[in-house]
């Protein structure tokens, strides 16, 4: 088939610029020229998609490769899904606007639960059959990747080969192998009995589910010698900065150029996926930061820099870089922390960032009592927050936005009331500092336990549990001359289920796209109804995967995929919840997490980093 015709496609569509490409820094390669052809896709609109990191350092790897090209694509919004259907056309690349069905391999990138359904969608925009088993001989393998594939059995018949981990590396060896099928004999299933070989690869095809009388996972065995577990792939250093991205002609959600400046965490929240399944901690050095920087400006025109990692005023070096970046700029750029602790060392950072103009300044306390904040291990004193927002408001910070989770294990309403208790202190030290200009803003999170964490074994908040929390917060934060916004619960019971679903939920997420289920992460179209009845149809019950209390031994239907961190130590995490003990940062002391060789995994050699900065031995197990 010939590339699609985009004209008629995009009569009274919105925003027709998410579907053209041709954007600055764009790769088109020739088609008949590539022997293996991708299609990397974000399954949300376009706007958000055209962020991603993760697809973006996979796209430049795989187009710097011999004979192959890589495309990408996002989700259409329901005008352009209209058009599409209405015209019979299938989805496409943007670069050569080829139907998905001509590539030899799509790779979805999940980041969120809520985008799940509209992974459905674009298989059958495409063309392709939703279900794995039902796709032909020459169809593209459907992989995916991303923190999502960790937990992948409410996905499980949709995708070929899920890639676990760091991609940077892993994506090489699986083009080589598509590479050799394009080349040779090997067949669909031959070609995923050889991916399933490849470290770091989970084929669901050749893995099976045992479950218990009382709905709980018995075990799991595996096929065709596929390896049981699957260990998650981890780089060692940092890849290369991304210093060529691709410019938009429309904004999107994260409008500025952006540079990785370390991957992990050591601060260890129990609550937090993303801390666990990113270590050991890696950094960029400043010198690289700068000289990244540098090429960035250049190739794209930005002049706003954001410095992108978990926590980017835990960087070691963190004031070495922002200085580095104005010695080199001066007031030329503007640079953003996007996440950062809660003290006043991130305020001193933050005014390097924008000694003139000041934005809004964010802090994450996460947690409304020093009780609370033990049990979930935010190592975060009150003194901390009122510290630094006098800091932030001295400064000529005007606007602080807190940030917290309600539905935390052991939160009580006292925990509740307590963020409003601290954020009015808050409110009172602007009022002090920068009279009613001062405005402070609540935002709040319903908590979603997360697979790979410590908290996989805690219940979640049910809808009737939140409600009485938030009309506490509602009333008291405007009593309190307090902004307040929080999240659907529904919404989270959704994402909740999802989370730590099994291979059994799978029918539920078919049949709920089947209904109409779009853009579920997006509130005008997320319909609680859909998702209920598919639930009841299929026979999930989203009490058992939500609301239950787990034993610490139980097995999860993430038993097979070894994430680096040790179950032992999550479950030892889980307990000292229990007990309101804390455990120290990584920085402070190696914890025994389970992750091997994490000093050699480290190019900064964590251990002689610390010691160096304070003068003392530390030994990094």
């Amino acid at each position: 088939m010939l590339e699609v015709d985009l004209d008629p496609l995009l009569q009274g569509v919105t925003k027709p610029a998410r579907y053209v490409g041709g954007e600055w820094n764009v790769t088109v390669r020739d088609w008949d020229d590539a022997e293996v052809r991708w299609a990397l896709i974000y399954p949300d609109v376009y706007d958000i998609g055209q962020s991603n990191g993760g697809l973006a350092i996979l796209y430049e790897i795989l187009n710097r490769q011999r004979a192959t090209l890589a495309e990408r694509c996002y989700a259409p919004w329901p005008d352009m899904e209209e058009s599409l259907r209405r015209h019979g056309a299938p989805l496409f690349g943007l670069e050569n606007r080829r139907p998905l069905a001509e590539f030899d391999a799509i790779g979805f990138s999940l980041s969120y639960e809520l985008t799940y359904s509209n992974v459905l969608n674009m298989l059958d925009l495409a063309g392709l059959a939703v279900r794995s088993e039902q796709r032909a001989e020459h169809d593209p393998i459907v992989f995916a990747g991303g923190s999502g594939a960790l937990v992948p059995e409410p996905l499980a018949p949709f995708i070929d080969a899920f890639v676990l981990g760091e991609g940077e590396e892993i994506v090489l060896e699986i083009n080589a192998l598509l590479r050799e099928r394009k080349t040779g004999a090997a067949g669909r299933v031959d070609l995923l009995r050889q991916l399933a070989r490849v470290p770091g690869v989970y084929v669901p095809r050749f893995y099976s589910w045992h479950y218990n009388d009382d709905g709980t996972i018995a075990g799991v065995e595996s096929s065709d010698d596929a390896p049981l577990p699957v260990v998650k792939r981890l780089m060692q250093g940092m890849p290369p900065a991304l210093t060529k991205p691709i410019v938009p002609y429309l904004q999107t959600v994260h409008d500025r150029a952006g540079i990785e400046i370390q991957r992990g965490c050591t601060q260890g929240c129990r609550f937090c996926q993303a801390g666990m399944i990113y270590r050991p901690l890696r950094e960029r050095t400043p010198e690289e930061v700068v000289s990244a920087a540098r090429e960035l400006f250049a190739n794209t025109g930005f002049d706003e820099l954001s410095l992108v990692s978990l926590s980017s005023t835990d960087h070691s070096q963190i004031k070495e870089i922002v200085q580095g970046l104005r010695a080199s700029f001066g007031d030329r750029i503007t640079i953003s922390l996007p996440s950062t602790r809660v003290d006043s060392f991130s305020v001193d950072v933050a005014l390097l960032c924008s000694p003139r103009k000041k934005h809004s300044m964010t802090f994450a306390p996460e947690a409304g009592s020093a009780r609370l904040r033990n049990a979930v291990n935010k190592l975060v004193a009150d003194e901390d927050l009122l510290t630094a927002a006098g800091n932030a408001f001295g400064n000529g910070w005007s606007n602080l936005k807190l940030y917290f989770m309600v539905g935390l294990p052991t939160e009580t309403m006292d925990d509740v009331q307590g963020i409003v208790d601290w954020a009015a202190q808050v409110k009172r030290i602007g009022r002090e500092t920068v009279g009613k200009r001062a405005r402070v803003r609540v935002s709040t999170s319903n908590h979603v336990p997360k697979a790979h964490a410590p908290f996989q074994w805690a219940r979640q908040d049910t809808a009737a549990e939140l409600a009485p929390k938030h009309e506490l917060l509602q009333r008291e934060c405007r009593r309190a001359g307090l902004d307040f916004t929080w999240n659907d619960p529904q919404e989270s019971i959704l994402e909740g289920v999802l989370s730590r679903g099994d291979r059994r939920v799978a029918d539920a997420v078919e049949l709920a796209w089947r209904s109409g289920a779009r853009f579920d992460a997006w509130s005008e179209h997320y319909d609680d109804a859909v998702w209920r009845a598919a639930f009841e149809q299929t026979g999930v019950d989203p009490a058992f995967y939500c609301h239950r209390e787990r034993d610490p031994w139980e097995r999860f239907p993430w038993m097979h995929i070894a994430s680096g961190v040790s179950e032992a130590f999550l479950r030892k995490e889980w307990l000292r919840t229990q007990q309101e003990l804390t455990t120290q940062d990584c920085r402070d002391g190696c914890n025994v997490c389970g992750l091997e060789h994490a000093a050699q995994l480290c190019e900064l050699k964590l251990g002689d980093l610390i010691a160096e900065k304070r003068g003392e031995p530390v030994v990094v197990l």
